[in-house]
């Protein structure tokens, strides 16, 4: 357990009752939690503190995304809290500020900036990350996409210790799912929110009992870095599509980039026909096998979109995106029309 602070505030991890701005108040009940936190996520774990027993000593969001609605940042200008700008830990500076919040726990939820090693050692109980993946084996960036496109049939998600390495704290708490056909980037990532929120709330509340207690009540399972693998925010082949591929390949890479209706991170997959590039952004297998056909070759039009060959298999290329439009495949392509990919170079992270 951390205990970077002077020795009077260390002395609270032996006593059940902590005593804060004149009140007596018993440590089990309530933790002052800094919550650093963007995105649709950040939001449901904003709701789940201000709806429990716990208190926000301060929220780090981004003010750039004040523009929309629904934000992290617009949601706490609402409430009595601090609200600071999230770069503000890549600050070490800031450590001083947390101090002076009395800090129990920090939760980063869906925040992509460096936290700075001496703000985590700030925090009486440490600081934990909600990651949509399971570590070790898929640690950094995207991993819902990446899992997808390397055809998992199961994922999960993870709340882990935090420390100055990416990922690699200890494991407190993480929850499996499978990944089903009909699941795209998007549709998975939701469901790392779903099953991840709970699972802060139960980390918070086994963080209260341990700073009353002083037993260990946070599981802290350590990572096996021998699985580990680190993945980076490109897309696999520089998000290019290579129709000499199998089929599979295909689909999953094209059905990993899709957050429709947000921005994909991954952009959308891009072919050429002629020299006019495009993307496409729906497309399902269809199990069936050709013979003599060209890679990228456009067959028959379907009741929802067009055949297009890949090394094994047809697949059927439902919608494509061409100028940030969607528009039907069956509108722009015609049987004998060949498609043409970058060949695939070898996956990179």
């Amino acid at each position: 357990m951390k205990r970077t602070r002077n020795e009077q505030n260390e002395s609270c991890w032996q006593d059940v009752c902590q005593h804060r701005e004149g009140n007596l108040i018993m440590a089990s009940e309530k933790l002052r939690v800094l919550l650093v936190a963007e995105e649709s996520a950040g939001l449901q774990t904003l709701k789940m503190i201000t709806n429990g027993p716990h208190q926000l000593a301060g929220v780090l969001a981004s003010p750039s995304h004040a523009s929309k609605a629904a934000t992290v940042w617009n949601a706490t200008t609402q409430l009595d809290v601090p609200v600071l700008a999230a770069e503000s830990v890549k600050d070490d500076a800031f450590a001083q500020t947390v101090l002076d919040l009395d800090v129990d726990v920090l939760l980063n939820v869906h925040s992509l900036y460096l936290i700075r090693g001496s703000i985590l050692d700030a925090c009486r109980l440490g600081a934990y990350n909600m990651h949509p993946g399971p570590l070790p084996h898929y640690a950094g960036l995207n991993v819902p996409s990446w899992a997808i496109y390397y055809g998992e049939r199961q994922h999960a998600v993870t709340v882990h210790e935090m420390t100055p390495e990416i990922d690699a704290g200890t494991i407190a708490y993480d929850a499996w799912f499978p990944i089903e056909e009909r699941d795209n980037g998007f549709s998975l990532m939701a469901k790392c929110v779903r099953a991840g929120v709970p699972l802060l709330s139960q980390l918070l509340d086994a963080a209260a009992t341990e700073l009353a207690t002083g037993n260990a009540t946070v599981p802290r399972r350590a990572l096996d870095f021998s699985r580990r693998r680190y993945f980076g925010k490109k897309a696999p082949n520089a998000g290019q599509i290579d129709w000499n591929w199998p089929a599979a390949v295909v689909v999953n890479h094209i059905r990993a980039s899709d957050y429709s209706p947000f921005t994909s991170p991954w952009g959308t997959p891009e072919t050429w026909l002629m020299s006019d590039p495009f993307g496409v952004s729906r497309a399902v297998l269809t199990g069936e096998h050709h013979d003599d056909v060209a890679a990228g070759t456009v067959g028959a039009k379907t009741d929802k979109g067009v055949l297009v060959a890949c090394a094994d298999e047809w697949i059927e290329v439902r919608k494509l995106r061409i100028d940030d439009v969607s528009v039907d495949a069956a509108d722009v392509l015609a049987q004998g029309d060949v498609l043409i990919g970058v060949p695939l170079a070898a996956v990179y992270c």
